[in-house]
């Protein structure tokens, strides 16, 4: 994967001056030694500021992108809170559990500091990881760290990411708009173009020599059958080239670029074809191409790609499933009732990889429809990868910045159905446990539009802690149903 943060992680612990400093550094390296490689130890231990400034110091000058704050007994509140604020990345605290000593020279206190640790970071509004349980044995700790990592990334993402669009929302879609106030609190910049920049640089990328090389290379992903215009890969690779270009020329001081651009109507009209099949291809690659100028859907594309270090896509919440279709493919083979069912789809914007065999590119039918001459053949509206989305585990969610400017989110763990879909686009069967209630008490009742993110595989627990440390205060998720919505009308 491109395009998302490679995390270096460091180790610093601290020590309360009134226990044992050997406590804390052996704890340490009994966590180095657990974790294995991949995790810096810091041989500063903090007892006092002065200590805390050359932690850092050190940290900083081993490359460390994200710290595990280390409390291997009670600990100094102040000097390790400041670690934090001084150290510019995400850190983590953890501490030490009771039972590698006795319980006089050896006991730590470390359950009890982290109390006040948690108070001082918050009295000074200081942003940092707890886990659920943060106190705990040296292999537990570092399964912890393992937890920590994608968290880690995502944040470092998000803290260095530019979003581009091109374009303005489409009419018929207000539902995706974007305040951009929730993107600063969150430290993304954005840079908002018209589709006349992109069409201008489109142009200006006619007869790149490199054209030949990516039109080759989307031959081989396709494959003999899915590359139904061979003729049409130039056009698309000629976009592609645009794309990536205007990335590494207007990412400026940030490191990581995604886009959300408008698609239509105008576009594959000027363009000559539908931009979805390269869009997958960005996506695929970490750099998530938004369809129809969702701001915070490429956001939380890209939040998805830096968790899971893997594709993701961005769906329509599309459809239900029909009962005829649920009776005879679902029902009795699957423990989900017809509610918890639905499709996804969208256009053709999924990487290839994350759909089934047969999937290939093809037409728009719907701008078909609407754009070019009734019983046509198509034309300009071909660009699309279609084919159903292949089977396995997923996690829909969303981060959003609503209408009054707040910034909320939801998560739901599924899965994809082998179901056959029988539909057109890039589309499957999803199935999440008590869908319809989700629906109608977080979908709807708190006003999301239509688009969602995927990630293929569960990724709930580190995509609640990425929006937990990025300050999201309302993180819905689909409940129980020995769990009400408040708004669950309990006579129902």
């Amino acid at each position: 994967m491109q395009n998302i943060p490679e995390v270096k992680l460091g180790l610093v612990a601290v020590s309360r001056d009134c226990f044992p400093i050997t406590l804390s550094e052996s704890r340490r390296a009994a966590i180095v030694r657990a974790y294995g490689e991949g995790l810096y130890e810091c041989l500063v231990t903090v007892e006092n500021e002065a200590d805390m400034l050359r932690a850092v110091q050190d940290v900083t000058a081993a490359g460390c992108s994200a710290l595990v704050v280390f409390l291997g007994n009670f600990g100094p509140e102040t000097p390790e809170t400041l670690i934090a604020k001084n150290f510019d990345g995400p850190c983590m605290f953890v501490a030490a559990a009771e039972g590698d000593g006795d319980l006089i020279n050896g006991r730590g206190d470390a359950y009890c500091g982290m109390l006040n640790c948690s108070y001082n970071l918050g009295m000074r509004r200081i942003q940092a990881h707890i886990p659920a349980y943060p106190v705990g044995t040296a292999d537990e700790i570092a399964g912890m760290i393992r937890d920590f990592v994608p968290v880690a990334r995502a944040v470092l993402g998000v803290q260095n990411l530019k979003i581009i669009t091109f374009g303005p929302r489409p009419q018929d879609f207000f539902a995706c708009n974007a305040p951009i106030k929730g993107l600063y609190e969150l430290g993304v910049e954005i840079e908002e173009n018209s589709e006349l920049d992109l069409l201008v640089a489109y142009k200006a990328h006619e007869n790149d020599p490199r054209i030949a090389y990516i039109c080759a290379d989307m031959a081989a992903e396709l494959g003999e059958a899915g590359n139904n215009y061979p003729a049409l890969l130039p056009r698309m690779a000629q976009f592609e080239l645009t794309l990536l270009d205007w990335a590494e020329e207007h990412k400026g001081a940030r490191k990581y670029v995604v886009f959300a651009d408008k698609c239509w109507p105008a576009f594959p009209k000027e363009f000559g074809f539908e931009p979805c099949y390269v869009n997958s291809r960005l996506a695929s690659r970490g750099i998530p191409v938004a369809c129809e100028v969702d701001i915070y859907g490429a956001l939380s594309e890209y939040i998805g790609a830096c968790v899971s270090g893997d594709a993701v896509t961005l769906l329509d919440i599309n459809n239900s499933v029909p009962a005829s279709l649920y009776e005879q493919q679902i029902a009795g083979k699957f423990d989900y009732a017809l509610t918890d069912t639905f499709m996804g789809f969208h256009c053709g914007n999924t990487p290839a990889c994350k759909m089934c065999a047969d999937r290939a590119v093809k037409y728009q039918l719907i701008q078909h429809r609407l754009l070019e001459p009734a019983g046509s053949e198509p034309d300009f509206t071909r660009g699309t990868l279609e084919g159903d989305i292949a089977p396995g585990d997923i996690t829909f969610f969303r981060l959003q910045c609503d209408s009054e400017g707040n910034l909320r989110s939801y998560i739901a763990q599924g899965e994809v159905l082998p179901v056959a879909t029988g539909s057109f686009g890039g589309i499957g069967v999803f199935a999440i446990s008590e869908m319809g209630r989700f629906y109608r008490h977080v979908l709807i009742e708190k006003r999301y539009p239509h688009h969602g993110a995927v990630a293929f595989g569960h990724y709930g627990k580190a995509l609640f802690d990425t929006f937990r440390f990025l300050g999201v205060a309302d993180i819905a998720y689909n409940q129980p149903k020995s769990l009400p919505y408040p708004t669950e009308n309990p006579f129902h």
